[in-house]
């Protein structure tokens, strides 16, 4: 068994509905991430791609890349020589992000590829960054993923990971709470006319594992020099791995 929220489904359950869950708000993903965060996700993608040493020619992949916003920030680190592939489970965000990119009049910045992070259909050593926001924890298994990510990479590539995380100061630990549980569902049912998606997406996050012990993960599948950082009181966090 594993999580979906605050429930145990079989793992293949989960597959189905996390798909039906990103199939329903693709449309206002961008829209409900700018409410849930107050722009705050926007400063946290820039400082995440700012600092990931990425540069001019160099090839990346960007899991669960969605509507495309980290890719568009590699983009403008690898340039012309560079490649950047845009890969996710669910057809609808890929849509929404090409049709996001076709309104920026960029409809040829990346490749986008419908694949699934635990079984990735790329050779072995074939990048130099492989990034992922918000995407991992709705990953059924996460272990394997993590070891995927760690077969792409190049020697001397970095994994770096964006995520929702463990709150550390109590005040701010239940003001989060209150904006999650009660403020959130409601948003999505108002924006996006779906509040059982947005329960779910805050409950997982409460399931996610914290800072600590996805480190933990990470070196279990033989990433070095793993590191992390809290963002905003540990709302989320990036944490970084390199393949030596």
């Amino acid at each position: 068994m594993t999580d979906f929220g605050y429930r145990d489904v079989a793992p293949e359950e989960k597959t189905r509905l996390v798909g039906g869950v990103f199939s329903s708000v693709a449309d206002r993903y961008d829209v409900m991430n700018d409410l849930m965060s107050v722009g705050i996700h926007r400063l946290w993608k820039r400082h995440f791609v700012g600092q990931a040493g990425i540069r001019s020619g160099q090839r990346v992949l960007d899991l669960a890349g969605g509507t495309g916003d980290i890719a568009e920030l590699v983009r403008g680190r690898v340039g012309a020589k560079g490649e950047v592939l845009v890969a996710d489970i669910n057809r609808e965000m890929l849509e929404a992000g090409r049709r996001r990119m076709d309104d920026r009049g960029r409809p040829d910045a990346f490749e986008w590829l419908q694949v699934n992070a635990e079984s990735l259909p790329f050779g072995d050593r074939r990048f130099d960054h492989v990034t992922i926001a918000f995407g991992l924890r709705n990953v059924t298994d996460k272990e394997q993923a993590l070891a995927e990510m760690h077969r792409v990479l190049k020697p001397g590539g970095r994994l770096h990971i964006l995520e929702f995380s463990k709150v550390s100061p109590p005040p701010v630990r239940k003001a989060y709470d209150f904006w999650s549980f009660q403020v959130l569902p409601r948003l999505g049912q108002l924006v996006a006319s779906d509040r059982n998606s947005y329960q779910y997406l805050a409950e997982s996050i409460r399931r996610f594992p914290d800072q600590e012990k996805l480190a933990g993960m990470l070196r279990e599948v033989g990433f070095e020099r793993v590191k992390w950082e809290n963002l905003s009181a540990g709302i989320a966090a990036i944490h970084r791995g390199a393949r030596v």
